[in-house]
């Protein structure tokens, strides 16, 4: 597991290529909601997520020879755009394995920005090829599975923990849990007594079954949430949540889109399921815990007007 100093290296590796995103009270949602709401708000990031830090992170950290060979990922949505971006910034060749049900925004982000894009059935699908390309020389940037990549990660935590006023639960989307890792780590350290939730969709479930499992199992896909869908958690993310986090929560796709119209409506922000699931389960937390100020990490914005009006007609939003 990573601690507090490899999160304040990577923030100091990455000053300058990715953005100090605003930390904001929301009135909106605080009304909504009913107890005060603070937002760290990634989706004014570089690429639109908090997935440009780690990129760019393990970016700065690979040698000549590994640059030179090019890189490779495997991605949902956003960790393909963020390494595709930034890849093209520091003149990196990069390959992207997507699903064929990532956003169709984010495979033309990446190939925009100049990187091979390649497409599978499915994500499980999606890692072997990453995997058959790794073995062909090119260097793996994991969406999660690395140290380097979740210490950056941390980075918004510590940002949070730095900027915010006080919160006593914090909120953070999993999907293969390199998020809440690096998150968990900084606020473990800076703001020792605030409860850590994360939150997954159904179907996009790999943390919650772990922890339950005692260990990553492998999961089946079928949220609509394809910026969520790992298909197992890694070994370290998940010792790392089970050590730092408090509990995982589980909400339904549809609560997740009702999430993203509430955040659009509320507190005048255009987010993506992957956050708009942060609010259902903000409830559970206010229904468990009563008295509660809640700090939201918001982490990613790149939804479409097309995506998030089907949803809300799929489901009835």
């Amino acid at each position: 597991m990573i601690g507090i100093e490899d999160v304040e290296a990577a923030a100091a590796a990455v000053a300058g290529h990715v953005v100090r995103t605003p930390v904001v009270s929301s009135p909106g949602l605080s009304e909504l909601l009913g107890v005060p709401v603070t937002a760290k708000l990634e989706l004014l990031q570089r690429t639109g997520s908090f997935k440009a830090r780690g990129a760019v992170a393990k970016l700065l950290s690979l040698s000549e020879a590994e640059r030179a060979a090019g890189v490779v990922a495997v991605s949902g949505g956003n960790h393909g755009i963020a390494l595709a971006v930034m890849a093209g910034a520091l003149d990196v060749k990069a390959t992207v394995v997507m699903p064929e049900s990532a956003p169709k925004r984010a495979v033309e982000v990446a190939e925009a920005a100049g990187a091979t894009v390649r497409l599978c059935p499915d994500m499980a699908g999606a890692f072997a090829l990453t995997d058959q390309l790794r073995a062909e020389g090119g260097t793996l940037v994991h969406p999660f599975d690395d140290p380097v990549v979740i210490a950056a990660q941390g980075t918004v935590g510590l940002e949070f923990a730095e900027d915010a006023g006080e919160f006593t639960d914090v909120l953070v989307s999993i999907g293969g849990g390199g998020l809440i890792s690096g998150v968990a780590t900084a606020l473990r350290a800076k703001r020792p007594g605030v409860r850590i939730w994360g939150v997954e969709t159904e179907g996009a479930e790999a943390m919650s079954r772990a922890l339950a499992a005692g260990g990553p199992v492998p999961v089946e896909l079928s949220s609509i949430v394809s910026t969520l869908s790992a298909p197992a958690v890694s070994q370290l993310t998940y010792d790392t949540a089970r050590e730092l986090v408090d509990d995982v929560l589980v909400v339904p796709d549809a609560e997740a889109v009702r999430g993203v119209l509430d955040l659009a409506q509320h507190a005048k922000l255009w987010a993506e399921p992957a956050a708009g699931c942060l609010l259902p389960a903000a409830r559970r937390v206010i229904a468990e815990h009563g008295d509660v100020k809640l700090g939201l990490v918001v982490c990613g914005g790149n939804a479409t007007p097309d995506d998030v009006m089907a949803w809300a007609q799929r489901f009835g939003g």
